[in-house]
């Protein structure tokens, strides 16, 4: 748990009793590679905090699935509007490995959140850090190129390249498999 309260004290400032009643307030989770934190026409009812190993958020389109995000250690992941709202989610939410993570109910969350000043002001954190990753997102899919999405992922998360299978990599930056073994070969090509 030790990973979560570094994550919370260093996006605020906070004190120790603060933020070990906030730590408290999650459940320690294994998940088996493949299985499914969330899946989609279900009510999320938890979000939860990454420890180890990597969970994607995909769906299925026309029988293709597509990753939308790919979580890693020391990231938050749920899905949000079902979470605060109550509503039908639509991602799945599945281990790309054995995963360990920390969870927070969502009764917990919004007690926690009344209880707890320096909980709220981390949330808002998160959901600020949230919509500007889907901005990011929806920006880079119109106004970038392929390769220009592939360098950045590599430059942001090098790990991923090691550790996820490249259909999951491609699918969320809006390639082929066969684009983004290209990519990948002449960035070797030219580094060499």
């Amino acid at each position: 748990m030790e990973e979560l309260g570094n994550c919370i004290s260093n996006q605020i400032s906070i004190g120790r009793e603060s933020l070990e009643r906030i730590v408290s307030s999650f459940t320690p989770k294994n998940i088996e590679k493949g299985e499914f934190l969330l899946k989609s026409g279900t009510i999320c009812r938890e979000m939860a905090f990454i420890q180890t190993g990597y969970l994607r958020m995909f769906d299925i389109a026309d029988g293709k699935e597509i990753t939308f995000w790919i979580g890693s250690k020391g990231k938050f992941i749920t899905s949000l509007s079902s979470f605060i709202f109550q509503s039908e989610n639509y991602w799945n939410i599945q281990a790309i490995s054995e995963c360990t993570v920390l969870t927070i109910s969502r009764h917990r969350h919004f007690e926690l959140c009344k209880q707890e000043p320096k909980w709220l002001e981390f949330d808002n954190l998160l959901l600020a850090h949230s919509f500007a990753l889907l901005e990011k997102s929806m920006f880079a899919q119109l106004h970038t190129t392929a390769k220009q999405r592939f360098e950045h992922l590599l430059s942001e998360e090098p790990t991923l390249f090691n550790n996820v299978p490249l259909q999951y990599i491609a699918s969320m930056l809006g390639i082929t498999p066969e684009s983004l073994s290209r990519l990948r070969k002449n960035l070797v090509r030219h580094t060499s």
